[in-house]
């Protein structure tokens, strides 16, 4: 019996595998840098969050049905913590994980809370708010990969803190267009955008004015700055799991770059040849 339970997790955590594999992202999930018995837990959390994230958004669902899943998601994690095994191969790994890594469970019920706010919110008034929604929906992430690599100590979850909201709101500025076209979500603080004497659908018709290029040119600074502050992490930690963070911060801050100076500030920027080489550079010597 306990042969095929250890048969049964390996699966999952295949599985887990596979589907961070399968999603192209600009920022590396469950990296090959990264140590095997690293690599099977952060796929599990990635492909709990990825669950949910598709719940959020994706098909056709009405919002009620979304909120309905999502609720399942969080009785699924209460019964986990008690011990009670799913059928969902991503809850089996997740298990495993929480269980061998003594993985903060609060952080995964964070991460809900933004699934489910996914659904219900469209518009923010202030940065406050926004950094809110990123304190669930980007800060346990980086909180369970220090946890998961006996790293979590005071100052390197505050820099972690820095880095995944920054780069949270990269995500947010790469897809602008998407965003409001697909879903009708603005991460712009509505404030801000009034300040500018501008509104939601100066984004929706891709205003690319001097008011709307210098509104957005504020957003990425704000952002590169918060990933520069929280950049001391990288630096910390070591070994193959802090050459990944400083991959990870390089990429974020190369973002930064290509969104400041492309021309259509709506554009979702590509990284090439020479930005990774850049990135590489970055992440060995502390500078690109």
């Amino acid at each position: 019996m306990v042969a095929v339970k250890e048969k049964q997790i390996q699966e999952a955590y295949q599985h887990c595998l596979d589907l961070a594999e399968s999603h192209y992202e600009n920022f590396p999930v469950a990296s090959k840098l990264l140590p095997e018995k690293t690599r099977k837990p952060v796929a599990a959390i990635y492909a709990f969050a990825r669950k949910g994230d598709d719940i959020a958004d994706e098909g056709d669902m009405l919002a009620e049905e979304r909120i309905r899943q999502l609720d399942v998601m969080e009785t699924q994690l209460e019964r986990m913590s008690r011990g009670e095994m799913d059928e969902d191969p991503a809850f089996t790994a997740l298990a495993d994980a929480i269980q061998k890594h003594n993985l903060p469970l609060q952080l995964f019920k964070d991460l809900l809370s933004a699934f489910k706010q996914d659904v219900t919110t469209t518009r923010y008034n202030t940065i406050e708010e926004i950094h809110d929604y990123a304190r669930r929906s980007a800060n346990p992430v980086g909180r369970l990969m220090l946890h998961l690599t006996n790293n979590a100590s005071e100052q390197n979850l505050a820099d972690s803190d820095k880095v995944c909201t920054a780069l949270q709101l990269i995500n947010f500025y790469q897809d602008i267009q998407q965003d409001i076209q697909e879903n009708d979500r603005i991460y712009i603080p509505i404030t801000e955008l009034e300040s500018y004497e501008l509104g939601p659908e100066d984004i929706r018709m891709k205003n690319q004015g001097a008011a709307m290029q210098a509104l957005l040119h504020f957003q990425f600074h704000r952002a590169e700055k918060m990933l520069q502050e929280g950049s001391a992490l990288g630096r910390r930690l070591r070994g193959r799991f802090g050459f990944e963070i400083r991959m990870i911060i390089a990429g974020g801050l190369r973002i930064c770059h290509k969104l400041t100076h492309q021309d259509d500030i709506y554009s979702r920027p590509r990284l090439n040849k020479l930005d990774w080489l850049r990135i590489l550079f970055f992440a060995l010597f502390g500078k690109g």
